[in-house]
């Protein structure tokens, strides 16, 4: 059995090693850089080993701050891996959880566990644990958040402890342009699994480092058929993606800038199956041919109660444009006082409105993560040997979708030969 001494508490506490994955056992639970970067594949246990960890150490009288870019993805993630991991390890009766404002306190020593989005930034500066500083700061997601907000969650790593503080991040990677890669992976070499070197320290994992994956779970990770996909969430690498469908676009903060938004539309992209619910909120300056995108919701398995009421603090009186192809959901939400219209779809509609778009300048606020990211993975088809088609593969488009349907009165009735690469900017 594994000992782990707590030394606020003067005591012992007894833990079998088969609840954690060897690799995070060999290089998290005792890594003390400043920097911790936790990357690779999906299902590889980043999360639940962190939440681990966590837990632990809050019982040894360490403060965690553990941030993601929203709040609202908060609960459905980190929150319920520390809830499981206090469970696993028989340890419910040493933490109060406040499921309302997002604390864990451990009630032997008052140590916490705070959690808050990126999205609310008066409450990150405010926020503080009711004993001692906060000697660790856990980004969950990493690749979602602005470099700057990082930073600043970096300076909050500050006061006495006799802690050393951490900064850690964890995330699946996805473009080599990222700011995380040019960062901190200057001391990586792709040969290992694990570097440490000058306070920083880069453990690469993947589905394989994961013992408590099923055999379902592995096949589906392994039997990955999109490229990008495969190198990203199976192998865990940094992705490089070539034939994409828009360029025109660039995040910006438009928290402050929203308020002068008075051209508000909104589309909504129901989901089928495991394919998300998408709604969007943006503001169209016809002027000067921009779009600012400036709010999202992203999530499946939704009935129409609980669509209904995520759409509505959006819209409001306004009107939401959605997929036509499903009237019945449609007529729900109109008597549930939503004003939905069904979108105007046709043959050539999806070619005419990346057309339309592609002649735009479109800013996204930093808030709308699954909006950048199906901006940045959104592609043409390409044949066998590699040469693009002006077709756009069905995928990483919910959000993209709902956003032609809110301009759709602009995008006009005239539709693209299918075979027209130059006016899709296919080259």
């Amino acid at each position: 059995m594994l000992k782990l001494l707590l030394v606020l508490m003067n005591m012992k506490l007894k833990i079998d090693p088969a609840v954690f994955n060897e690799v995070y056992l060999k290089h998290q639970l005792k890594n003390q850089n400043r920097y911790q970067i936790y990357y690779g594949g999906s299902s590889s246990g980043k999360s639940y080993s962190l939440a681990q960890r966590t837990v632990l150490d809050v019982m040894k009288g360490r403060n965690y701050l553990i941030v993601r870019n929203t709040q609202n993805t908060l609960k459905r993630s980190v929150f319920n891996e520390l809830t499981k991991a206090i469970s696993s390890f028989k340890l419910s009766e040493f933490f109060t959880v406040n499921k309302t404002d997002f604390v864990i306190t451990c009630t032997l020593n008052d140590k916490q566990i705070l959690l808050a989005g990126l999205d609310d930034p008066e409450k990150i500066k405010s926020i503080t644990p009711i004993d001692g500083v906060i000697t660790d700061v856990w980004v969950e997601e990493a690749t979602e958040c602005d470099y700057k907000a990082v930073k600043q969650l970096d300076k909050r790593l500050r006061g006495r402890s006799k802690f050393k503080k951490r900064l850690t991040l964890s995330f699946n990677p996805i473009l080599q342009d990222h700011w995380l890669y040019t960062e901190y992976f200057g001391i990586w070499d792709d040969g290992l699994q694990f570097v440490a070197k000058d306070d920083v320290s880069i453990l690469k994992t993947t589905y394989k480092d994961n013992r408590f994956l099923t055999p379902d779970d592995i096949a589906a990770l392994e039997n990955e058929t999109d490229p990008y996909y495969y190198e990203v969430y199976t192998l865990g690498n940094w992705g490089v993606l070539g034939a994409v469908i828009f360029k025109n676009w660039r995040v910006e903060d438009l928290r402050e800038q929203r308020k002068s938004f008075d051209k508000i539309r909104h589309g909504l992209d129901f989901g089928f199956g495991n394919d998300p619910n998408a709604l969007v909120d943006l503001h169209y300056d016809k002027s000067r041919k921009r779009i600012f995108v400036f709010g999202e919701e992203y999530a499946s398995d939704l009935t129409n109660d609980e669509i209904a009421e995520i759409v509505k603090p959006h819209v409001g009186s306004r009107v939401v444009t959605c997929d036509s192809s499903e009237p019945k959901t449609i007529k729900e939400l109109r008597l549930r006082r939503i004003n939905a219209i069904g979108a105007k779809k046709g043959p050539g509609s999806v070619e005419a409105g990346i057309r339309f778009l592609q002649g735009l300048e479109i800013i996204i606020c930093t808030s709308c993560q699954n909006t950048k990211t199906e901006f940045s993975k959104y592609k043409w088809k390409e044949d066998k040997n590699g040469n693009v088609l002006p077709v756009p593969v069905d995928k990483d488009n919910h959000l993209i979708d709902a956003i032609r349907y809110a301009v759709e009165d602009e995008i006009g009735t005239a539709k693209l030969k299918i075979g027209s690469k130059s006016r899709l900017g296919v080259k």
